[in-house]
């Protein structure tokens, strides 16, 4: 079974720094992509960032490019997202998310419900 969990989020003010953490377990992490997706109150979920499983392949949305980065450690499955220069309408429940296929695609439009989420963790960015 499945499992994700997110830590890290919390209150910081404008131009700080979070770094997030998802951990994993169920099934050998290093066979599948994963994502950071977030949804703000009243907003549809966005992608925020997706990793390949051999982490050559990375996606960012526009919105984050060069201030956030995505990674993650097959040994320790875990997916991280350091992010720097945080702005106020970067405030959201932060969810990772695991592809449900081994070696599937992963750019931003191929995730959907049928793939694995966690309960999400709040980061709020005070001006």
């Amino acid at each position: 079974q499945v499992q994700l969990v997110e830590s890290g989020g919390g209150l910081v003010q404008a131009g700080g720094s979070l770094r997030l953490s998802c951990a994993a377990s169920g099934r050998t992490f290093s066979r599948y992509a994963m994502a950071w997706f977030r949804q703000a109150p009243g907003k549809e979920r966005e992608f925020v960032a997706a990793i390949r499983w051999s982490i050559e392949a990375i996606y960012y949305a526009d919105s984050v490019k060069g201030r956030f980065t995505i990674s993650r450690d097959n040994a320790a499955s875990t997916l991280y997202l350091q992010m720097n220069s945080l702005k106020p309408e970067d405030t959201a429940l932060y969810y990772c998310a695991q592809k449900r296929e081994a070696y599937a695609l992963h750019t931003p439009s191929k995730w959907d419900v049928n793939d694995y989420w966690g309960q999400g963790t709040q980061v709020t960015v005070s001006a």
